[in-house]
């Protein structure tokens, strides 16, 4: 009797930090949560196309400049890939694919969302720009390049996850499969590991070794943290998630030997989903094309920021004297 009397007090104590614990998960994450909703709050606006409802940002004034995000992105991932460009010159404009936050239907095919991009530019009064497309935005920006070619002064594919060989660019365990899969619809389940596994979503997500993020500056590794960060509230990203999935998941059907426009193609021979030798493919497949490799960087160029934004904008330049 003595024995259960001294152990009740211990189970009453368990039990209220555990309830307190848990009380401190819901709150941190709520705070979270709401800080990310905020992020997004006030800096993009709406307009009606034919394909539906598509959401932008703009940063910077110059030369336009259209940038496609990746997979996870949204305007903001857009603005985040653009870089310092904001300052050299250009007038970046970042769309959020369909399926991404306020940009609605469902997905629909990379030539049909060209189009909207291109009703995008109209709308802005925008007649022609340079089109960088990242990661997932690779295809999109290959698809506007060959639907509008009149309307894209200059390509650049950038890290870009494109299935040419019938191989899913983003190749993963199945473990790993079956986590995204879960993450992809659940703010609480991506808020946890990045919070939990910060390093396995650097490696699964961002395709990008942690340990070249661990020994990065500061301001780099914040920048990844913003990547990774960027992608909450993953509830309002996943119709768009999963369609760069089934993307992905086949050949694609987009003729990149057909492009035309003058095209630079950025990438690092560390990226986990392989776009160094992707990369290297569309080099030889698209005819006026330059090939730009790192050795190392990660898919999201850790450490090589500034030779990015200066190789798309001496690049861009470098179009303009041509034309």
């Amino acid at each position: 009797m003595r024995r259960a009397r001294t152990l009740r007090p211990i189970w009453i104590v368990s039990l209220v930090g555990v309830l307190l614990v848990t009380m401190a998960i819901g709150v941190r994450y709520h705070l979270d949560l709401t800080a990310a909703e905020e992020r997004l709050t006030g800096r993009s606006r709406v307009i009606d196309t034919p394909q539906g409802r598509l959401e932008y940002a703009e940063q910077g004034t110059g030369r336009p400049l259209l940038m496609i995000h990746g997979t996870g992105g949204g305007f903001d991932q857009g603005l985040l890939f653009s870089g310092d460009l904001h300052e050299r010159g250009f007038r970046v404009i970042a769309p959020s694919r369909f399926g991404y936050l306020r940009s609605a239907p469902d997905p629909v095919a990379p030539e049909l969302q060209a189009d909207a991009f291109a009703m995008l530019l109209d709308e802005l009064g925008v007649q022609d720009a340079v089109v960088v497309g990242g990661s997932a935005g690779a295809n999109f920006a290959a698809a506007f390049a060959l639907r509008h070619p009149e309307r894209c002064r200059a390509l650049v594919l950038l890290v870009p996850a494109s299935n040419l060989n019938d191989r899913d660019p983003v190749e993963m365990t199945e473990w790993e499969k079956a986590l995204v899969a879960r993450l992809a619809g659940s703010d609480f389940l991506y808020w946890a590991l990045l919070r939990l596994a910060p390093d396995q979503v650097i490696k699964t997500l961002l395709a990008t070794d942690p340990t070249l993020v661990g020994g990065a500056a500061r301001e780099r590794r914040e920048r990844v943290s913003d990547i990774a960060e960027g992608m909450l509230p993953i509830s309002r990203r996943t119709e768009g998630m999963l369609a760069d999935g089934r993307l992905a998941g086949s050949p694609t059907e987009i003729d990149y030997s057909s492009i035309r426009v003058p095209t630079l193609i950025i990438s690092a021979k560390d990226d986990l989903f392989g776009t160094a030798g992707t990369g290297r493919q569309l080099s030889r497949i698209i005819p006026n094309s330059r090939l730009v490799l790192y050795e190392t960087g990660g898919h999201v160029w850790v450490g090589r920021e500034e030779a990015v934004s200066q190789e798309i904008a001496r690049f861009s330049r470098s179009v303009e004297r041509s034309n």
